[in-house]
């Protein structure tokens, strides 16, 4: 998700920013499936596709790549939950029509309106009063470690004093809010978007299945508009046949490993918890802060 503040953030033509060199065919494929299996499980995509390609040797992808793919994502997320959004979008419009605000698909739609403002407020004023973000020990792989394993910590409290009581059919516009508010820690490289969010989501009580449910929902917009953003700044600023061919197929590739990991969860939550998760974040971040410390990985 830090893409999203990517795109807010971009003071260089796309083609410059973090000097990516062109990725071949096997480097683009991997890229997206690490794209497409990270988005939406909550550990980080960010985090994975900074930390993989530098760890494989392949130097940083670029955020101008890394964002794009994201289209891939988002074109499986709205594929899966198509009659979600489209019995949510009728339902509000209908709910408008005939004043009845306290339509369930209203609230839900309310909910996702409201809950993208905080990931866009707080994006705008970090490009305010970080103007070189980009660059900043944010972004650097040390940051990225400590992130993974305090998200790690938080997702542990909430699995263990979720009350887990509130069916998907029990979501409120307050719930949109708080999931908002967690949304916009994955401004933070490492935090997750939908880690952060569906953590918020156990904190109020949600179950499992439907705090990820609404979580990808809630991530429609944020996602869109850092794939949107960066594809523009990418094609305005001519990325070349070769840097086009490999974003077309690391977005295919995404989409693909998006779908597939996006209907494993939704299985997965329905019967199982998420310390699986609370684990492997806490092992990525401290494996990372080893390789530091020995050397094997330079904290850029």
């Amino acid at each position: 998700m830090i893409a999203l503040l990517d795109a807010f953030l971009a003071q260089t033509p796309a083609a410059e920013v973090g000097g990516p060199a062109p990725l071949n065919l096997v480097q683009t494929i991997v890229l997206g499936i690490v794209q497409g299996l990270t988005e939406f499980l909550p550990i980080s995509s960010s985090a994975h596709l900074k930390v993989v390609p530098i760890a494989l040797g392949w130097g940083d992808p670029g955020v101008v790549y890394t964002a794009v793919i994201q289209l891939g994502s988002i074109v499986a997320v709205l594929w899966y939950f198509w009659k979600d959004l489209t019995n949510i979008t009728l339902g509000a419009v209908n709910a408008v029509v005939q004043r009845d605000y306290k339509s369930q698909e209203f609230k839900m739609a309310l909910g996702i309106a409201l809950g993208t403002i905080p990931i866009v407020f707080f994006g705008l004023l970090i490009k305010i009063l970080v103007p070189d973000f980009d660059n900043s020990p944010l972004r650097s792989l040390a940051s990225i470690a400590i992130a993974s394993i305090v998200m790690s910590l938080l997702l542990a409290i909430a699995e263990k004093i979720g009350t887990r009581d509130r069916t998907y059919e029990k979501l409120t516009v307050q719930d949109g809010i708080v999931m908002g508010l967690g949304e916009a820690m994955a401004l933070i490289p490492g935090c997750s978007r939908s880690g952060s969010t569906i953590t918020a989501g156990l904190f109020m009580g949600l179950e499992r299945a439907a705090a990820a449910r609404f979580s990808f929902l809630l991530g429609i917009p944020a996602i869109t508009l850092a794939g949107l953003l960066e594809l523009k700044g990418a094609l305005g600023s001519g990325i070349g046949e070769a840097g086009l061919v490999a974003l077309i197929i690391g977005t295919i590739s995404a989409f693909v490993f998006s779908y597939l990991s996006i209907a494993w969860l939704m299985k997965f939550l329905q019967t199982q918890n998420t310390w699986v998760f609370v684990w492997y974040r806490l092992a990525f971040g401290v494996a990372i802060l080893t390789a530091l410390a020995g050397g094997a990985l330079r904290n850029s």
